[in-house]
């Protein structure tokens, strides 16, 4: 499943800093090191401003970082420039959260599938028609949608003409962020199924983020969990929350509600409040929510260390000589 062969792209140290107005530093991620695979889905979830979008929004030159490498079949793409930059977003697509946002309003489906294929000369303006509703099938919409308007559609249809976009120039990767969290749950379903089938066909790699913990176990080989720009657990969407040991990624856990859970029993929440990311924490950033800190974690900064097999966690309470604090 993870073997080196089928590695398409690594992240090494991807650190992206922000500086703001009173001279502060804010560190949307940290070092962050992940691997992406074929036919593979590497879901990344964690609160809102842990960095995720950040994370991935380089991988796609939205962003520049501050410092890492991204290596793509052993390139770093961090590093191209003009042309070679350009064609190498081939390579790596994003479907977007808000698809009405990431659509030119007075743009036709017809247009909007085709586009990147006329920018990078891979079809003439007389194929159009006919490669727009090629991709339309293959998201599973009619023909007819061809001369729709994005304003004509529902927002699980124009999701899906989002996802034809992206598989119009054959990409590696698939970066979907937080793609289905603006939709019903009936049609975020059948949008799930629709990306798992063509991950299948096409054995793309695929990048998840999202904040629902029961749904990105449920589509994720393997998740990557985020607390204020750093990984804190890496482990397989399978057994997720029997295999979970960091008290961050077990809080999210515990934070899923679902019909057959015991009511009787207490819901806890987790005390205290994130950093805003421009104060400076020292030791572990989950050290002021964390009811299970050691001394340690006031004093030393936790490093991903590997459990078994790929299953690594940030935590001191299961790092070398502190094992028997678990």
């Amino acid at each position: 499943m993870f073997e080196q062969e089928n590695l398409v792209l690594e992240t090494k140290n991807i650190t992206k800093e922000y500086h703001s107005a009173h001279h502060g530093i804010l560190t949307a991620c940290d070092n962050v090191s992940l691997e992406f695979f074929k036919g593979q889905t590497l879901g990344v979830v964690g609160e809102s401003g842990c960095g995720k979008s950040t994370f991935m929004r380089i991988l796609v030159g939205l962003e520049t970082p501050t410092q890492g490498e991204a290596l793509y079949h052993g390139g770093n793409i961090l590093n191209l420039k003009g042309e070679a930059k350009r064609l190498n977003c081939r390579n790596i697509q994003m479907v977007f959260q808000d698809p009405t946002g990431s659509f030119n309003p007075k743009m036709k489906v017809r247009d909007i599938i085709s586009e990147p294929l006329l920018n990078f000369g891979l079809i003439t303006k007389g194929e159009v028609e006919a490669v727009a509703r090629e991709y339309l099938k293959m998201v599973e919409l009619p023909g007819d949608f061809l001369n729709r308007y994005p304003h004509n559609m529902s927002g699980g249809e124009r999701q899906r003409v989002g996802i034809a976009r992206a598989l119009t120039l054959e990409p590696k990767i698939i970066i979907c962020d937080e793609a289905t969290s603006a939709l019903d749950v009936s049609v975020q379903k059948n949008i799930i199924e629709l990306i798992t089938k063509i991950q299948r066909e096409k054995n793309i790699a695929m990048g998840f983020i999202c904040h629902d913990i029961a749904l990105i176990t449920q589509v994720s080989h393997e998740v990557a969990v985020m607390y204020l720009g750093n990984i804190v657990e890496i482990l397989s969407g399978n057994n997720f929350k029997k295999n979970a040991l960091h008290p961050y990624t077990k809080a999210l856990i515990d934070s899923v509600f679902h019909l057959n859970m015991d009511f009787s029993q207490e819901i806890k929440s987790l005390k205290g409040e994130v950093p805003n990311g421009l104060d400076m924490v020292y030791g572990c950033p989950f050290v002021n929510r964390c009811e299970s800190c050691l001394e340690i974690c006031h004093q030393k900064k936790p490093t991903l260390q590997t459990v078994n097999g790929r299953h690594k966690v940030a935590c001191h309470l299961f790092n070398g000589e502190n094992n028997n604090g678990n």
